[in-house]
């Protein structure tokens, strides 16, 4: 590997404090370019030119890689260069002159509300912690809107009963607060007081576990959603983001301010959230259709 690409590695593992998972995507779209590069006989990474990213974006659009994952790997390589160009190995970056190939926009999947109101009052959960466990996913997602990753790592001492919320460790470690309501405190007191009887060995702190107190994997948290969002809804995918999408539709159709559902989502800009404004239009527009005399 390259001693510029091993740098880049260390900023953004150790100041940037990007994910592992970015991490890995970063290594490998990186990876793919310079192998790309080597195949051509053209420049080392750190000298790449415009024509060799347009090349590289020709040769991916023709194996069928699609928009969306183009665009990604080349705001890989703008990060690259960015900080090439920080650190004075280059005077401008070769992506200047690159434009990115336009992908259509996905709104978010949301389940209706009809389809929580069922999950949350007539769904059965098995006896005993596993369907305690359960329906305490659910709830989180639903209730705070936040990410897998921050529910696997939610500890017992980040929910605040004083003041009704819960501290998240979102991307980048960065903290945030979510208020929660009533019902949901009451819900997250009552399991951890069950958690404590019907778990006698129960070590660790995280709020959430698998029976033996350990801490749970992501595969098992999306398995659980998956399983009970098939018995209340039709759509497409049923992933814990999909919960992530209804906790902010929800709130945006009822007339939450763009900036707060920002805050509680952790996003980093607005771009990110406003996605969600294009499900509240519609809904606009469904309810001008029924109620408005001339629609």
């Amino acid at each position: 590997m390259h001693a510029l690409t091993q740098s880049f590695f260390n900023y953004i593992e150790f100041e940037k404090r990007y994910s592992k998972h970015t991490l890995e995507a970063y290594k490998t779209d990186l990876e793919q370019f310079s192998g790309f590069l080597v195949k051509n006989e053209s420049n080392d990474i750190t000298r790449a030119t415009h024509h060799d990213i347009r090349n590289w974006m020709v040769s991916m659009m023709e194996q069928k890689v699609s928009a969306r994952s183009i665009n990604r790997k080349i705001s890989t390589l703008k990060s690259f260069y960015k900080f090439l160009m920080r650190k004075g190995e280059i005077k401008k970056s070769p992506l200047g002159k690159v434009q990115s190939p336009k992908t259509s926009k996905r709104l978010p999947v949301f389940v209706e509300l009809p389809g929580i109101e069922k999950l949350m009052r007539e769904v059965e959960f098995p006896e005993g912690y596993e369907g305690l466990r359960d329906k305490m996913i659910l709830e989180l997602f639903y209730g705070t809107g936040m990410r897998r990753n921050e529910l696997i790592n939610l500890k017992e001492t980040d929910v605040d009963s004083y003041n009704s919320q819960i501290k998240v460790l979102g991307k980048g470690n960065k903290e945030r607060l979510i208020p929660i309501h009533n019902t949901l405190l009451a819900s997250v007191k009552n399991f951890m007081t069950e958690k404590k009887r019907l778990l006698e060995s129960s070590a660790g702190n995280y709020l959430v576990t698998n029976e033996d107190g350990s801490k749970l994997m992501p595969a098992t948290v999306y398995q659980i959603v998956k399983k009970y969002l098939n018995l209340v809804t039709t759509v497409d995918k049923k992933s814990p983001h999909v919960l992530r999408h209804t906790f902010a539709t929800h709130l945006m159709n009822n007339g939450a301010d763009i900036n707060a559902v920002k805050e509680l989502l952790g996003h980093t800009s607005l771009a990110a959230t406003q996605v969600y404004t294009h499900n509240t239009i519609d809904k606009l527009k469904e309810i001008y259709r029924q109620a408005h005399p001339k629609a």
